[in-house]
């Protein structure tokens, strides 16, 4: 597999197992990156060494609506440049690792990477934003509007399957050839004894019977 066109190129097309794969991928870094911020902070303020070891997963990507809302940049203060440098570089990487294949996810549903925008961005837009909406009747249909498509697009790249053979964005990526015959075995050569026997008169020499032919 090429791995640097799976995790980073929007290009083709990937079935749900390599999708559910590269969320597991991002899981596995999100996890590498927590215990790496924890090592670097062992040392406490007074100077004495403090193991603790915990697999935080807070590089997820909902981290992403955070940066287009004020009030996320009032706690920027309780960050050191470490904490700032980690999750920064985290988010970036697991943001384009998920857009990478999830839009060829939906290459395979043979859609448009651009329903991206209504089945992530749009619900966690809204998600983020919730708490500062009134409560009040109008604001249900919006929020079952958000949940909608978030459940469209959860059934659309994970449960669904692609479609079948070739579509406009590449070959079927279950299919291992685009036709079969590449992978029909050639048919065996057959014996043709009467090219390779020959039968000799009692009358010749060598003696007569079967003979296999000279050069055969």
């Amino acid at each position: 597999m090429d791995w640097t066109w799976y995790l980073f190129r929007f290009d083709g097309r990937i079935n749900r197992a390599l999708l559910w794969q590269a969320l597991l991928i991002v899981a596995l870094l999100a996890g590498l990156l927590g215990v790496i911020g924890q090592e670097i902070h062992l040392l406490n303020a007074d100077g004495s060494l403090k193991l603790s070891i915990k697999l935080d997963f807070d590089f997820g990507l909902d981290d992403l609506f955070k940066l287009v809302d004020p009030r996320t940049y009032r706690s920027l203060a309780s960050f050191d440049r470490t904490d700032l440098i980690l999750k920064s570089s985290g988010l970036s990487l697991f943001l384009w690792i998920f857009l990478a294949t999830a839009i060829k996810r939906l290459h395979d549903r043979d859609r448009s990477g651009w329903w991206i925008v209504l089945f992530f961005f749009v619900p966690g837009l809204f998600s983020q934003f919730s708490d500062l909406l009134p409560d009040a009747s109008w604001v249900l249909p919006f929020s079952l509007a958000a949940s909608a498509l978030w459940l469209w697009g959860i059934i659309e790249l994970f449960i669904v399957p692609g479609t079948a053979g070739h579509n406009r964005f590449g070959p079927d990526p279950l299919a291992d050839f685009d036709d079969g015959s590449a992978s029909a075995a050639p048919p065996a050569k057959s014996w043709d004894q009467s090219r390779e026997i020959e039968i000799v008169p009692p009358r010749a020499s060598p003696p007569g019977g079967m003979h296999v032919k000279r050069g055969a």
